[in-house]
Formats: C-alpha cells, structure tokens, sequence
C-alpha cells in the first residue's frame, strides 16, 4: 500500500511542527522558512509526493499535527 501527500507549501506558516516529527521527510527553508517536502514535486506552491507502507503512520502524524491543515493525505492500492 502507499501513500499519497499533498503539500500546499504556498499557505505553510513556518511553525516546524512536520519537521519535528519527520525529520526524513520535511525541512524548513532557509530562504523563506517555510517548510518542504523531501522527494515531493509539484509546481505553484503544491507539491506531492508518494509514500510506501513503511512511513505510514509518520505521514498521519504529520498531518495530524500540522496546525495550518495545510498536508493532506490519501490512501492509494
């Protein structure tokens, strides 16, 4: 099973919380301090990146704690 994420960085506030939580997967940039998703590609502030199995859990948390509700994520067979 994998996992979809969809990052829309354009309305991201900074706040570190993804990092914290999946260092592996997320930054923050140091040009404008809002945050990236490693491995994801997109264009016009969206990005998207798909995750296996493994990260599941992480990628929910991630998610889950993002308090601009800006991570969005989707279950793909």
């Amino acid at each position: 099973m994998t996992i979809s994420v969809l990052h829309i960085r354009a309305k991201c506030i900074g706040c570190n919380a993804c990092v914290e939580a999946d260092r592996g997967r997320w930054r923050i940039s140091r040009k404008d301090g809002k945050s990236i998703l490693i491995g994801g590609h997109g264009k016009k502030g969206i990005s998207r990146a798909v995750i296996h199995g493994e990260e599941h859990a992480l990628v929910l948390k991630v998610a889950a704690t993002c308090p601009a509700r800006i991570i969005k994520t989707g279950i793909r067979i």
